[in-house]
């Protein structure tokens, strides 16, 4: 009998936070065949006004989904990493900052994705993003990563 994986080490959070950084490159960067590689076969999205969209409707809107010159700021923050079992819950917040006509709005969006563990590797089952209300914005100290038109910008350690 095979040893279980054990799920709560520090490699596997590490996975796990790889894959957060990989999902998040893969849309600044509309790279659908590495985003496509990481997705369960059974994904589902689910949008912040509910709608849902099934994989391939999803992978379609990633190819055209960010525009470096419309969302000129983007960065995760205040990432939080659950594993139960088989199944990881990978949650973080972007602020992003878009311009149109010469005018800058920024929000943010809270996401959870849903990963499974199954023949040997994690998949993402499901993505859900929520907006987040000003009072609820998480600090800039938990920044993780930041992209400035479409660059991902180089970490101060």
């Amino acid at each position: 009998m095979l040893a279980q994986p054990n799920h709560q080490s520090a490699e596997t959070m590490n996975m796990l936070r790889a894959l957060n950084a990989r999902f998040i490159h893969n849309f600044v960067t509309n790279d659908v065949a590495s985003h496509d590689a990481i997705l369960h076969p059974g994904f589902i999205d689910i949008r912040p006004n509910g709608q849902r969209q099934d994989r391939a409707m999803y992978l379609k809107h990633w190819a055209t989904g960010f525009d470096p010159k419309v969302i000129v700021y983007w960065d995760v923050r205040d990432e939080l990493i659950t594993v139960i079992g088989d199944v990881a819950l990978v949650r973080s917040t972007n602020k992003c900052t878009r311009r149109r006509d010469g005018t800058d709005v920024t929000g943010m969006t809270t996401y959870t994705d849903t990963y499974l563990f199954e023949n040997g590797k994690w998949t993402c089952i499901q993505a859900q993003i929520t907006t987040v209300a000003p009072e609820n914005y998480p600090s800039d100290d938990t920044i993780v990563s930041v992209y400035i038109e479409g660059k991902l910008q180089k970490q101060l350690s």
